[in-house]
């Protein structure tokens, strides 16, 4: 019985010391996101607009991209619904073909209508392969429409890379816990 307290013990503390390490990588991703988010606002690129409209939009401030023939790219970010935090995702991509480089990149994706937005959150939401960005720079006045219910910017954080296509991206939702 001694054995078994000390088994249910050793687990609870190792459940309660993961739940902990999730919620605080979770909190350095929301803190990330609203930054990113901040300095996207103040750029005068026009995504104000699209920050303000939209139906919900997902901030990955923090995309790590490289590659020497065969790449790949991924990153953490912060599922917004008209404007309030609904869950967090978890961004994939891997590619073959001509590229060379790393890069960092802030990336945003906006859902024109609540049903793009849900399609999102229920999963199975992947780039076709022609999809790309609109890379923003600053002072560049973005004249941007969606496509498909769907608008994507990216900022060039740091690096350089042959790459500005984001097709074959696929994503993950996780639903925060009220």
């Amino acid at each position: 019985m001694k054995i078994l307290k000390s088994i249910t013990f050793a687990t609870l503390l190792f459940l309660s010391v993961g739940i902990n390490a999730q919620s605080s990588k979770d909190k350095k991703i929301i803190k990330d996101a609203d930054n990113a988010k901040e300095k996207l606002m103040t750029m005068e690129v026009g995504l104000d607009q699209f920050f303000n409209t939209s139906a919900g939009y997902v901030v990955f401030p923090n995309v790590g991209k490289g590659g020497f023939i065969i790449g790949g790219a991924s990153g953490n970010g912060v599922v917004y619904e008209d404007g309030t935090i609904v869950g967090m995702a978890d961004l994939k991509k891997l590619s073959v073909g001509l590229q060379a480089g790393g890069q960092a990149i802030t990336e945003v994706i906006f859902f024109e209508t609540p049903e793009d937005l849900r399609e999102f959150k229920e999963g199975d939401f992947e780039f076709s392969a022609e999809a790309s960005a609109v890379a923003l720079k600053s002072g560049v006045s973005v004249n941007a429409k969606y496509r498909d219910g769907v608008a994507v910017f990216a900022l060039p954080k740091a690096g350089l890379m042959a790459d500005a296509s984001v097709g074959g991206q696929k994503f993950d939702y996780t639903p925060m816990m009220k």
